[in-house]
């Protein structure tokens, strides 16, 4: 597993969300946004940190303090029933190296210490075949085929993947 360290989303990683606005890294969320949307998910991300409905990290390798990507979880409605959802981006130059799967089990990790134990949701597009392997390699569980809202207006042909928290972490 790749050396990385999860850092709590923090003021100054507004300019990791601009570095992460591209096409590439955002064509699964209907493309990229203008300046005022990043800084309006930055803002997002910022309160609901402090609001506790939400934890987003800034992923960390060595030599890169600036980041190179970011994963979270948040709460989330499944079907009617309390879940948590999570995400994650790793910046284009940096992929293929398993820091995705990486920092998705640290991620999953620090929620259990942190006391969750609502299941985790991921929703990678069905044509998104490395993120659903990022899913498969962090302990997921496909639940199979789901439409699905990622924003308003946006419904795309997801994957419904789940980790259970309560469950022992994978070894």
């Amino acid at each position: 597993m790749p050396d990385i360290e999860l850092h709590p989303w923090a003021d100054d990683d507004l300019d990791l969300l601009h570095r992460a606005n591209t096409h590439e890294l955002m064509d699964q969320l209907g493309g990229p946004e203008n300046d005022a949307q990043v800084l309006a998910r930055h803002e997002r991300y910022l309160r609901m940190q402090r609001e506790g409905t939400a934890h987003q990290f800034r992923i960390v390798i060595p030599g890169h303090p600036e980041g190179v990507g970011m994963v979270g979880y948040w709460q989330h409605d499944w079907h009617g029933e309390h879940a948590l959802e999570s995400g994650w981006s790793v910046e284009a130059e940096y992929r293929g190296q398993g820091i995705a799967p990486a920092a998705v089990i640290v991620m999953l990790d620090a929620a259990r210490t942190a006391g969750e134990v609502l299941p985790v949701h991921a929703y990678p597009r069905v044509d998104n075949p490395a993120s659903n392997a990022v899913c498969r390699k962090a302990g997921f569980r496909l639940l199979g085929e789901e439409a699905f809202e990622v924003k308003p207006g946006l419904v795309l042909q997801t994957n419904d993947w789940v980790v259970d928290l309560a469950s022992p972490p994978r070894s």
